[in-house]
């Protein structure tokens, strides 16, 4: 009896084994297909070392998947019959990125060819409205464009959310986010109750600078290994890439730069404490600076960065000299970045992207006064190519990424026959 129990086992692990190296080979396709150029089934076959029979099996099921297609024919030589060219499809599965701010909501939605099905954005005082009803908002336009992705034929894949502040990531909670004076909200949780989410629909909870940093990384095949991206909003964070990989800390909570003292004698930060970064260069400062006549204003944070900017191209003394002290404040923040991590590029977000010209400049000379290994470690300062939309857009990333990593995630059509039958 012993024997037979252990053959079954044997049994088990055996087709375990196969469905894990199938999983792996589906996704060393699909990552192929992805990249740039063209793509037949002799090449990938040439390019993973698998046989053109196992990359034909993969490429049929891929294809039965709705994440690649066959988009015309070739010569594949003198000789022979041409073969046909595979491109990326992904019309099928959709990412859904949200994004809670102080001040706005946000939702996006991508295929996995990263085209864009629903786009939204809010103004929303989170603060005022508290946890449960900013989340409860949140799910309203969640379930809106989940329902524009399923007239879209999609199927969601996941959800990304990002959020200020500590983000415990496996448990999908808010730890603590002082601007939105939140401590352990249960993101995911809230989230999968009021949307009623399939079990396989996973959710994942990430701070804003974080998700940003990879939405900036991902964006650009060329960019350095070793990245900062600072948020320019309410609060200030920053998302370290190093090496190409997103740098958490041993319990995920790095890159709180905003709250490192730099005036002992400054004004009292949300986190309750004196004189942290994010009062110096986080947006209230940079309008208390530059345009005060605008603080008790409650107009969208990207508005404001653009009123900024205006004043600033009209020339108006008092908003280029506040700018000018934003920018040597954000210069002494990014030599701390600077002369920790040795980056390549600082890049900004959020209002810095959009007042850049008239910031930067005085931040780098305050970062060559302060780098301690001089000129060598002058990193690029750049402004972000997505503004204030970065974070959502990392969120729709990083459900992106689960796909390509696992595209079993990716219903076949007598799945999706099952599902609607089921329904």
């Amino acid at each position: 009896m012993r024997d037979d129990d252990a053959s079954t086992r044997d049994i088990g692990r055996g087709l375990v084994d196969q469905a894990a190296v199938r999983r792996v080979n589906l996704a060393r396709v699909l990552g192929e297909v992805r990249l740039p150029g063209t793509h037949s089934r002799a090449g990938l076959a040439t390019r993973t070392g698998l046989t053109k029979a196992t990359v034909s099996s993969l490429v049929t099921e891929l294809i039965e998947r709705g994440l690649i297609r066959e988009s015309g024919r070739r010569q594949a030589g003198n000789v022979g019959r041409p073969g046909r060219l595979l491109e990326l499809d992904g019309g099928s599965v959709a990412a859904l990125g949200l994004e809670i701010n102080a001040n706005y909501l946000a939702v996006r939605g991508v295929d996995l060819a990263e085209r864009v099905l629903v786009d939204h954005r809010i103004g929303f005082d989170a603060i005022r409205a508290g946890a449960s009803s900013a989340v409860a908002e949140l799910t309203r336009l969640a379930r809106e464009a989940i329902a524009e992705l399923e007239r879209s034929n999609t199927r969601l894949a996941g959800i990304g959310v990002a959020a200020p502040g500590l983000v415990d990531v496996p448990s999908g909670t808010v730890r603590y986010a002082p601007n939105l004076l939140w401590q352990d909200v249960p993101i995911a949780e809230w989230l999968r109750e009021r949307l009623d989410l399939p079990a396989d629909t996973t959710i994942t909870v990430d701070n804003e600078a974080n998700l940003a940093a990879l939405a900036e990384f991902g964006s650009d095949p060329d960019a350095t290994p070793n990245l900062v991206y600072l948020t320019g909003e309410t609060g200030i964070g920053a998302g370290l890439i190093t090496d190409r990989r997103l740098l958490r800390g041993s319990d995920g909570f790095s890159g709180e730069i905003g709250h490192i003292p730099v005036d002992p004698c400054g004004r009292t930060c949300g986190c309750g404490r004196a004189g942290c970064l994010e009062t110096k260069i986080g947006l209230a400062a940079a309008i208390r600076a530059a345009a005060p006549d605008l603080a008790e204003t409650s107009r969208d944070p990207e508005e404001q960065a653009q009123e900024l900017l205006r004043r600033a191209e009209d020339g108006q003394p008092r908003t280029l000299t506040g700018l000018d002290e934003i920018g040597r404040w954000l210069g002494i923040g990014i030599s701390v970045a600077v002369n920790m991590l040795n980056p390549g590029t600082v890049v900004l977000g959020g209002y810095f992207a959009t007042v850049g010209p008239y910031v930067v400049p005085t931040a780098m000379r305050e970062l060559r006064s302060r780098a301690i290994a001089g000129e060598a470690a002058i990193c690029r300062i750049t402004a972000s190519a997505f503004g204030f939309t970065a974070a959502v857009r990392g969120g729709t990333s990083v459900i992106v990424e689960e796909v390509f990593q696992d595209p079993l995630r990716a219903p076949s059509s007598t799945e999706k026959a099952e599902s609607e039958d089921t329904a």
